[in-house]
């Protein structure tokens, strides 16, 4: 869901416009979109980001806040992320403007089963012919196009085309393509199947523990204690956190460009920094805040719930 700005981070986004106007008219991606089905409340999910390789076959396709990544091998290539059904157009101009092929994408994943993660997978599998690889619990949301979400299935505002899903993923099992191999981490919570993907890159002679991460947010909302459809919603994101503590990570990237400061990041690269997303400390701080932000709220709807 949209993040609230600090002023600070205002003031980073317009010191980096100039970056961004100059790449972004050259593609020109914005006047291909359609009209989105959703009210999107966050201009940034919309937004054209120039793609970039990040580090290793690791690249970025997504707009400046609804991140999707597209991992290239001799095999043809993995997207993470379909985003919004408007996206789709973006995301293709950003994978032809790399000089990669549309039509080499052969795996689609994704992050969990919201419309601003997955809505546009069923327009991707119709064009590339791709194989949709999905979490166990996220798999009847998406392929009843959301009616079936724990909190969504009833908002028309929130639902999308369904996309048949060609592999069912178990938590821990790894999805390989060529040369390159992704760990599915199932980070539950955000929705039951929520997915945390992990896999090594290698850039320049290093490794680096490359963590892209689900969702560990509370949207509005959400009933941790009292949710007919997800009486474990609690439980689960208690270990979520556990698992998120537990991975290594040295690249650390996530569902929304705003977990990970994408665009300072971004800006940074441009400017010649090599490292720009290496952030294992941001990492930890992040996983650390958010965290004490569902105790918070766990603990806030628990003390509503005692009598008086």
């Amino acid at each position: 869901m949209p993040r609230s700005l600090t002023s600070e981070t205002n003031l980073r986004r317009r010191s980096i416009l100039k970056i961004l106007a100059a790449t972004t008219a050259a593609t020109a991606i914005d006047a291909a979109l359609p009209t989105p089905l959703h009210a999107d409340p966050d201009p940034d999910w919309t937004t054209p980001m120039p793609p970039f390789r990040i580090a290793g076959n690791l690249h970025y396709v997504g707009s400046r806040d609804l991140a999707s990544y597209l991992i290239t091998t001799p095999s043809g290539h993995i997207l993470i992320n379909s985003n919004l059904t408007s996206s789709p157009p973006q995301i293709r101009a950003s994978v032809e403007k790399l000089g990669f092929r549309w039509k080499e994408v052969k795996i689609l994943l994704i992050s969990h089963a919201h419309y601003d993660h997955c809505a546009g997978s069923a327009q991707i599998l119709r064009e590339t012919g791709a194989k949709y690889m999905v979490m166990d619990a996220d798999v009847p949301v998406v392929e009843s196009g959301g009616k079936t979400d724990f909190q969504y299935g009833s908002r028309a505002d929130f639902l999308y085309p369904p996309a048949k899903v060609s592999r069912i993923l178990h938590d821990g099992e790894t999805v390989t393509l060529g040369d390159t191999t992704l760990t599915a981490h199932k980070t539950p919570g955000h929705t039951k199947g929520c997915t945390t993907w992990t896999t090594i890159l290698k850039d320049g002679g290093k490794s680096y523990n490359t963590v892209i991460v689900g969702s560990p947010n509370i949207n509005p909302g959400q009933n941790l204690i009292n949710a007919p459809q997800y009486p474990l919603m609690a439980a689960d994101y208690t270990s979520q956190f556990q698992t998120l503590k537990s991975l290594l990570c040295d690249i650390f990237l996530g569902s929304h460009g705003g977990y990970f400061d994408l665009l300072g990041k971004f800006a940074r690269k441009q400017s010649g920094d090599p490292n720009a997303f290496v952030d294992p400390a941001g990492y930890q701080s992040y996983v650390a805040e958010r965290q004490q932000a569902f105790e918070a709220e766990l603990a806030k709807q628990q003390a509503a719930r005692r009598p008086a």
